[in-house]
This record gives structure tokens, C-alpha cells and sequence, in this order.
């Protein structure tokens, strides 16, 4: 007979914990560190609720499990683990095999399993059950297995808990639910939160929502990181740095970038240096498997088996990944904070007795910033406009939202995620429809001006880090609010000189520099129209092959250290260079060379009284000895396209706005425009061509507003 709730188990003594810990690890000479046993103690004989503040690779998965096998041993029903990342989960159950614990998980990946998860959970057959924060969000779930198996949870665990705070560097509303959770399980139960990355105001943050759990905080000193930080604002000289110094860091590690478009960039850049590398981030995808999670799996497996040099990632690669012999981490930008960067750092030198921690600064990071702060919360208009069109309805899909208001889905999404987390909630979710619920709703401007605030009060910390003459780990931890801080005695600071080189050969600028000039992205406009969106043009479902466009080119990201500059200075000024035009005439002469090969070229017509484009693309077409023929003209006024933000209001704003008039060669055209953004323009452009007889149509833009293309 298993105890309730309410039961206090029999005794643990730390040589039971301590046999279980040699037994998993296969090492009889290992022993507890300093905390783990103290925390053992308190979850499984006396249930308390904790936080354990303790550095990366201290061990904090070693007390749950062990703390999870213990109370099994002593009948208490299973461990429900909150983890927030995929890669997190793989490791944890790894980990949780090598103690004969028996961890199930639920997550994005393996639905098919739902089902049998759940019965064997219901059948008391798991140990131990890993679920991701969205799941809580999932009425189904929530009712059907979680609050079944509430009074019988033995302990319940908040991996990342600084996730849960408006404070914490990685907030993710779907942890506030929790709260809610917690709400409907015994008081008895104990409570474990774990995280390597919070100071004081993020604790006081996790206890004022969680309850006030006991702290229990190790030193976050790390003995074997030799830290550094490096100016260099141009991309170019960051990108000749890591060409010149990357393969002697010593064994493999990480290099972190700010955006998707960095990490493909620099692993291009280091590979055709003779250096290996792949990007990694979210989403990214690869022809030889079946979806973007094999793909991170493998890319993962990579560095573990030091296959490649370094992986070029997105902070997509964090929290759970765990190679204890990562020999460095390098930030091409700077991170947003520092409790930010503790935690990306801390992946090198778990069990080395030296790594390497260097944080490059450039001239791009504040912009790329400033946009992620503006983009942290829902706008005002936007929450309005979503529980207006809720109000009037009996329930309404996203994507039914998306033809009543001019968002985008993420911004929908994002805007519904934050009224659901609230309490009492405004919306509510049932099935794949959103209801508004009776509760009154007015924004929090205070809260959100005050967590924005300290977004940009912690990026100017960043900036003193950068700048300081002391000690680097001292400060870090002194941010961090360890109890103990002191000077480490290893980095740039207390050596009084670089652990590596700063210098940067001009001839290694110079080649990053016409490699960023080289650096255009592939353009693929879209296939599927908007439901309803074109009665004008009568565009319908997927396009027909015929009346698409082929694969473009976009030449630069807007205000990029390539060629974007040059461009947003053409737009600002009302005519693009002549530079521009032979980027694009070498461009597609040595690299692009798309076939069959474009004979007259054509444009997207300016807006009225602008006459950028057709005058770029008249001189682009002379360079080429190409006829260009501005047979596209703009026939009815409409709103500015880039105020458009979801695919149904795109495609409705460009219905009727667009005609070909005149003859139209019936080989294959280049399509100039200046700045893409979601493609629909060229799109529809290309459409109308290839119905009235154009040969294939191959889109060419300058450059790219989005940030993380």
C-alpha cells in the first residue's frame, strides 16, 4: 500500500543515497558534493519546497533523480519534471537510466505516444514523467492525465525555474501556469526549482509566484574558465578573428550569435576556412532528415563526438545541453544579459581545468537588442483588436483571427499567450478556438515599462562587463549575486594580458569582408494564397506550378555590414549606387547563374512620385545588355505592404493593386525590387507575368527587412 500524501516516509540516510549515486556514476570513490546531499535531505525526509541556485554542471539533475528514486523506493507515486527544452529531456533521460529510474516524456515530438504514455503513467509504471511548460497549457493533458494524477505525484520538479520569472533571461509565459498547478496539489508534496542563472531579484521573483520556498545557493565561481572580451565592432574583423584563432581554442565548443542569419553566416564563413563547423538553431532543417528535431539531434551528436570544430548556434543551443568537456564558448555579438551569459558560458569546462569564455562585441548588437525588447510583449492595439473580435464571436480559430485583424500569426499567438497566462484569464482556450471570457481586462502598462526597463538596464551591464578592468568572473559573479565572489586570477583582467591574441590580419579583413559582399540568401516566394483573399485576381489555394515565381536571390539583410548598408542608404536617399548594380550583375554572373538565363528584365513599379527601383533595375538591365521593359504598373493605390502583418490581409491589400500592360517576352525575366519582406509582392508580380505569357521569373530583391533571415 502506497502512503498518502500526508504520510512521512521512513528515513534516508545519505550511504542509501550515496550507494545509489556510486551505483549509477560506476564509480566507488565518487561522493556527494558540497549541497546535493543537504538538498536530498530536505526533499525526501522532510518534503520541503527548494530552490537550488548552483552553477552549471554542479549537479542538480543527480538530486532530483536520486531524490525521485528514493521516495519510488518508498512507495510515493511519481516525479512530474518541468523541463523546458527537447535536448534537456534527452539528456535528463539518460541520466535517469543510469539510476534505474524509469522516465517517460511528453512533447512536441512524439505525440503518437500520447496515449500509451499516459496509460502507463495512469498504471503507475513510470517513475518518473518529463513534460515540457506548453503542455500545461493543453486542456486535454491538464484534465485527462495531469489532474488524475495530482494527489499521487511524489515530487514535483521546475527544472530552469528562473524560466518563470518576468526577471529571469528566458521567460516563457507557459511556465506561469504553474501557479495554477501548484494550486491543485497537497501541500505535502515537495517542490523542487533548479537553476544556474538567477540573482536576487529573480529568486524574490520565482518565491513571490511559487511560494516562499527555501533557497539553497551554492558558488557560482567557475575555477576553470578563462575569461575574455573583445571590441570589435565590424563584421568583418570578427569574422577574420575567429578565421585566424579558431582552431587553436582549445578542443571543441560553441560559438553564439544573435540571430539565425549570423549562424548560417559564420558556419559558411568558418567552413570555407577549412574550418568545421554547422549552424544550429530553431527550425533549421536538412534534406537528409525527416524533420528540424533529427536534425538538432544529429547536429548535437556531432559536437559531442567532437566531429566538428564548433557549432554555430542560436541560444536554441542552452539550457540541457551537457558536454563536460567543451573546450570553449565564443560570443560573435554580445548576449542581452548577463545572467544570460553566465548561462551560455557555463556549457565550457565543466570537467576541464581550462576553457575558454571570449565575448566579441560588435556594431549591430544594440540594433538587434533594441528590436527584441520592443518585440517581448504584445502591443496594446493588438491585445484590443484580439478581444474585440473574440467579443463578437462565439469562438474564434487563429487563423479566423488572422482575416479579422491585420496581425501576424506570431504576434497572434504571442498576444494570446499573454492574456491566457494571467489570472483570471480574459481568454480562454477550447478545442482550436479561442473565447473570450467575462473576465475585465486592462493592459499592465507599469509592469511592462518596468520589465523593460530593467531589459536595458541589464544590456548596459553588458556593456560594463565588456569595459571593465577587474576581474571578469568576479563580476559576473558579483551580478549574479554570489555570496562569495572573488577574483579568479585567470582571465585578461587578473593576467594583465589576452589569453587569446586580439590581433586580426588586415589580409583575413579583407577576404571577410567580400565573402559578407558574397553572403546573398536564397528568395522563395510563396505557394499558397490566403483563403478568399484575391476576388480580383482569382488566386486560389496552392498557385499552379506555371504561375509561380522560380528561386531568387535577396543581395544583403537590411543595414548588414555586406551590401545592406549601402542599400538602406539608396533607399534614404532616393537612388541606389552604381556599387549596387555591379554587386548584383557579379552576383548573378558567378554565383546565382540561374537557368534558364533570364533575356529581359522588368521591375517592381515605385510608389507615386519615387522612382528608385525602375531607375535601378533600367541601369542593372544596361550593365547586363539585357532589354528591361517596365511593363508592371500600379493601378490602384493601396496601403503600404509593410503594414500589412498577416498573409490575409498581404494578400488582400495587393488584390487589383497590380496590371501588366504592354507586350510581354515570353523568355524568362529578372524581377527587380528593392526590400522584401514577406514576398507577397513579388509573388503576385511573378503571377501576372506567367498568365499573360512571360517565360520564368526569377525574383530579385536588395535586401531584407527581417531580422533573423
Amino acid at each position: 500500500m502506497r502512503p498518502s500524501g500526508r504520510e512521512r516516509p521512513r528515513g534516508t540516510d545519505p550511504d542509501e543515497a550515496l550507494r545509489l549515486l556510486r551505483q549509477a556514476l560506476d564509480d566507488p570513490a565518487i561522493g556527494f558534493r558540497p549541497g546535493q546531499w543537504e538538498a536530498i535531505d530536505a526533499l525526501v525526509n522532510r518534503r520541503e519546497r527548494l530552490l537550488l541556485v548552483q552553477r552549471t554542471g554542479w549537479g542538480k539533475s543527480a538530486v532530483y533523480f536520486l531524490a525521485a528514486r528514493l521516495l519510488r523506493n518508498r512507495g510515493f507515486g511519481p516525479a512530474l519534471i518541468v523541463s523546458p527544452l527537447l535536448a534537456l529531456m534527452r539528456n535528463q533521460i539518460e541520466a535517469a537510466e543510469r539510476l534505474a529510474v524509469q522516465a517517460l516524456t511528453i512533447n512536441s515530438t512524439n505525440t503518437a505516444d500520447w496515449p500509451d504514455i499516459s496509460r502507463r503513467v495512469q498504471e503507475d509504471a513510470a517513475d518518473v514523467l518529463l513534460v515540457s511548460p506548453e503542455r500545461l497549457a493543453n486542456d486535454e493533458f491538464v484534465e485527462s492525465l495531469l489532474l488524475p494524477m495530482a494527489a499521487r505525484i511524489g515530487l514535483l520538479v521546475i527544472d530552469e525555474a528562473h524560466c518563470i520569472s518576468d526577471w529571469g533571461h528566458d521567460f516563457r509565459p507557459d511556465y506561469r501556469r504553474l501557479v495554477n498547478v501548484l494550486q491543485r496539489m497537497p501541500d505535502t508534496m515537495p517542490l523542487l526549482g533548479t537553476t544556474a542563472t538567477a540573482n536576487d531579484r529573480v529568486i524574490a521573483d520565482v518565491q513571490a509566484q511559487l511560494g516562499q520556498l527555501q533557497v539553497q545557493r551554492g558558488p557560482l565561481m567557475r575555477r576553470s574558465l578563462v575569461l575574455q572580451t573583445l571590441r570589435l565592432p565590424s563584421q568583418a574583423a570578427r569574422l577574420a578573428w575567429l578565421a585566424a584563432h579558431v582552431a587553436s581554442l582549445p578542443g571543441t565548443g560553441i560559438i553564439y550569435t544573435l540571430t539565425k542569419r549570423d549562424a548560417l553566416q559564420v558556419a559558411a564563413w568558418l567552413e570555407a576556412q577549412g574550418i568545421t563547423a554547422a549552424a544550429y538553431y530553431s527550425g533549421i532543417v536538412h534534406d537528409d532528415f525527416p524533420d528540424s528535431h533529427s536534425y538538432r539531434v544529429h547536429l548535437e551528436d556531432q559536437l559531442q563526438d567532437n566531429a566538428v570544430k564548433a557549432l554555430v548556434a542560436t541560444t536554441a543551443l542552452g539550457m540541457g545541453f551537457d558536454k563536460p568537456d567543451l573546450g570553449f564558448v565564443v560570443h560573435y555579438q554580445a548576449p542581452s544579459s548577463i545572467v544570460a551569459y553566465y548561462q551560455q558560458v557555463g556549457r565550457a569546462g565543466r570537467r576541464l581545468a581550462r576553457a575558454i569564455g571570449l565575448m566579441m562585441a560588435g556594431a549591430e548588437d544594440e540594433r538587434i537588442h533594441e528590436y527584441f525588447r520592443r518585440a517581448a510583449f504584445p502591443r496594446e492595439e493588438w491585445v484590443l483588436q484580439i478581444l474585440d473580435a473574440l467579443e463578437a464571436s462565439d469562438g474564434l480559430s487563429v487563423p479566423a483571427l488572422e482575416a479579422i485583424v491585420n496581425l501576424q500569426q506570431s504576434q497572434i499567438n504571442q498576444a494570446l499567450k499573454y492574456l491566457s497566462v494571467e489570472n483570471p484569464a480574459p481568454v480562454v482556450k477550447v478545442g482550436h478556438q479561442w473565447r473570450r471570457t467575462p473576465v475585465p481586462y486592462r493592459m499592465n502598462h507599469a509592469a511592462i515599462r518596468r520589465l523593460s526597463q530593467a531589459r536595458a538596464a541589464e544590456w548596459q551591464e553588458v556593456q560594463r562587463y565588456i569595459g571593465t578592468a577587474e576581474c571578469l568572473m568576479k563580476f559576473l559573479a558579483e551580478s549574479l549575486n554570489d555570496p562569495r565572489p572573488e577574483a579568479c586570477g585567470k582571465c585578461a583582467s587578473c593576467q594583465g594580458q589576452a589569453a587569446m591574441a586580439a590581433s586580426v590580419p588586415q589580409a583575413a579583413v579583407a577576404a571577410a569582408a567580400r565573402f559578407l559582399r558574397r553572403s546573398e540568401m536564397p528568395l522563395r516566394c510563396n505557394q499558397r494564397v490566403a483563403k478568399d483573399a484575391f476576388p480580383a485576381y482569382d488566386l486560389r489555394g496552392h498557385l499552379a506550378a506555371a504561375l509561380r515565381a522560380e528561386e531568387g536571390r535577396i543581395l544583403s539583410r537590411w543595414g548588414d555590414a555586406g551590401w545592406g548598408q549601402l542599400v538602406e542608404q539608396g533607399k534614404k536617399a532616393g537612388r541606389f549606387s552604381d556599387e549596387l548594380v555591379d554587386a548584383v550583375a557579379e552576383m548573378l554572373r558567378e554565383r546565382w547563374q540561374p537557368s534558364p538565363r533570364p533575356e529581359w528584365v522588368t521591375c517592381v513599379p515605385s510608389r507615386a512620385g519615387r522612382n528608385a527601383v525602375p531607375d535601378y533595375a533600367r541601369r542593372l538591365a544596361a550593365v547586363l545588355q539585357l532589354p528591361f521593359q517596365p511593363v508592371v504598373a500600379k493601378v490602384k493605390d493601396n496601403q503600404p505592404q509593410k503594414e500589412q502583418q498577416n498573409r490575409f490581409h498581404q494578400c488582400r491589400n495587393l488584390d487589383g493593386a497590380f496590371a501588366v500592360q504592354g507586350n510581354v517576352r515570353a523568355e524568362p525575366a529578372l524581377l527587380v525590387d528593392d526590400i522584401v519582406d514577406s514576398g507577397w509582392t513579388l509573388t503576385v508580380i511573378a503571377a501576372l507575368l506567367r498568365r499573360v505569357g512571360s517565360g520564368a521569373v526569377w525574383p530579385l530583391a536588395l535586401a531584407t527587412t527581417k531580422m533573423g533571415t
